[in-house]
């Protein structure tokens, strides 16, 4: 009886490190930031209907996560399970106010966020330039240019808000029309 146990509780704790493995695998790390909230802090690369990789290329999934779908990146956050979940655009839009503010909300037209939230800024949040794919025929764009980020809140049953980092003008911006079909990058958050 006793070696029934100990297999059993041998293959939970087994079970247990691998899915914390995976998690780690497909989440990358997280990190409590200044908002008070913990933030995934590498885009998201967990495979669901409705997710991407740029250019259809694995390469690209591993270096800038996977291009997700309004409702896949709920998807894909909630998979990573304890919590996880598609932040809000307040949410968002806290996260950029403690390092400078948006575009909107900022004296420097979203700069310093921009600068800190970026991979190589002070905050360690590490967003990246993925791109996005379009809705209507499927094209990949912007690769190295603009890294888009879902939020969780809708502007209208088609459209959601979504967050820029703009290359060009060196900026954050925060969009209302973010046609729910188009494919772009994700961050998850708990807290």
């Amino acid at each position: 009886m006793k070696r029934g146990l100990v297999e059993i509780a041998l293959s939970v704790a087994v079970a247990a490190s691998v899915g914390i493995a995976c998690l780690a695998q497909q989440s990358g790390s997280s990190r409590r930031m200044l908002d008070g909230k913990e933030w995934t802090t590498a885009n998201l690369n967990v495979t669901v209907d409705g997710s991407y990789c740029y250019g259809d290329t694995e390469s690209n999934c591993r270096r800038y996560g996977r291009l997700y779908t309004w409702s896949a990146a709920q998807q894909g956050c909630r998979s990573l399970g304890d919590g996880w979940r598609l932040p809000a655009d307040d949410e968002w839009r806290q996260l950029a106010k403690h390092y400078g503010g948006v575009r909107e909300d900022s004296d420097d037209t979203g700069q310093a966020a921009y600068a800190a939230l970026l991979t190589g800024g002070d905050s360690g949040f590490n967003a990246v330039m993925g791109g996005s794919r379009t809705q209507d025929d499927a094209k990949y764009s912007r690769l190295e240019e603009h890294g888009f980020y879902w939020s969780a809140s809708e502007t209208n049953p088609r459209t959601a808000w979504f967050y820029n980092f703009g290359k060009g003008g060196r900026s954050l911006n925060r969009h209302r029309e973010g046609a729910k079909e188009m494919a772009v990058s994700v961050r998850c958050v708990k807290g």
